[in-house]
């Protein structure tokens, strides 16, 4: 029996009216604390110790804090520099974006810089080649987590994204160049095998973001089973793709099979796997990486 009176969703906290989990934004507010912070140690102890400059507006900020320091011998704080190259980005990714994008980059923006200033050098090896490689690592591992939260860690990084969103593409590669021209200027200052190792240290960070994260990359699915709409089902309510069902015979037992035809993102292929084992545990699933794709495909918003 239903009971008359105020309605659900006026019980609702603030955020699941807007279709939030709480869940959801702890994981978030987690990751992003979790990149910020290894972001920031890894500014103290191997980009520092390398005298390396990491690209985006963080390599900025450091070419900035440097050259005041040796041009003009005044030792100038990492938060007021980051906070104020990111304005520009900011704005770009709240009107391109979305709001909560853009709130917690703000927030991995933020979290970084205070860390950055309040965690004291901590230089783990003197060996440059060493920092550089794991240097750029850690920085390509801080870039992922802050990405699998559904946030950047500003700079270049929201450019990137605002790229990708808006033409389909990985551009992160794109953003590896645009950041060798800082190096470059960094080479004329402080001289060339900062800069060189630099690049080093870049695209290390590069290469492991391109590995981790899979929003931009595609995967081709031919699932076999006789339940198969019933998986196009769970395909189409929970990635909203596409999919094209063949009617075909099974040779080797001569028997009628159906397959569905879909191209997913990759990061959605052990969710999709999962749920067509779940529903049909006889289900044959080939999953193939897909080079290029022409026509609409649906990419999910990231606020």
């Amino acid at each position: 029996m239903e009971e008359r009176g105020t309605p659900a969703h006026q019980h609702m906290h603030p955020l699941e009216k807007w279709g939030l989990s709480l869940t959801g934004q702890a994981k978030r507010f987690f990751l992003v604390f979790a990149a910020a912070l290894l972001m920031a140690m890894n500014i103290q102890t191997f980009v520092n110790a390398g005298g390396l400059f990491p690209g985006g507006f963080n390599g900025l900020t450091l070419l900035i804090q440097r050259s005041a320091l040796r041009f003009g011998g005044v030792n100038l704080p990492f938060t007021p520099i980051n906070l104020a190259l990111n304005v520009f980005p900011i704005v770009l990714g709240f009107r391109l974006i979305g709001k909560w994008f853009t709130l917690y980059s703000c927030l991995m923006i933020a979290l970084t810089s205070v860390f950055t200033d309040l965690i004291p050098p901590m230089p783990l090896t003197d060996d440059v080649l060493l920092v550089c490689i794991f240097g750029g690592i850690v920085n390509g591992l801080a870039i992922s987590l802050c990405l699998l939260g559904r946030a950047t860690s500003g700079g270049t990084d929201i450019i990137a994204v605002v790229i990708g969103e808006r033409l389909g593409v990985d551009a992160w590669y794109y953003i590896f160049f645009g950041n060798c021209l800082v190096l470059a200027v960094a080479g004329l200052l402080f001289g060339w095998d900062k800069a060189l190792y630099s690049v080093i240290f870049q695209f290390a960070s590069t290469q492991v973001v391109h590995m981790l994260d899979l929003r931009f990359k595609r995967t081709t699915l031919f699932i076999i089973s006789n339940r198969a709409l019933e998986i196009y089902e769970y395909i189409k309510d929970t990635t909203h793709h596409g999919a094209t069902l063949f009617h075909g015979i099974g040779l080797y037992n001569e028997e009628a099979r159906d397959m569905i035809y879909s191209v997913v993102s990759s990061d959605e292929v052990k969710s999709i796997t999962r749920a067509v084992r779940e529903i049909d545990p006889h289900a044959f699933v080939n999953a193939m990486k897909t080079e290029h794709i022409a026509g609409n495909f649906y990419l999910k918003p990231r606020d």
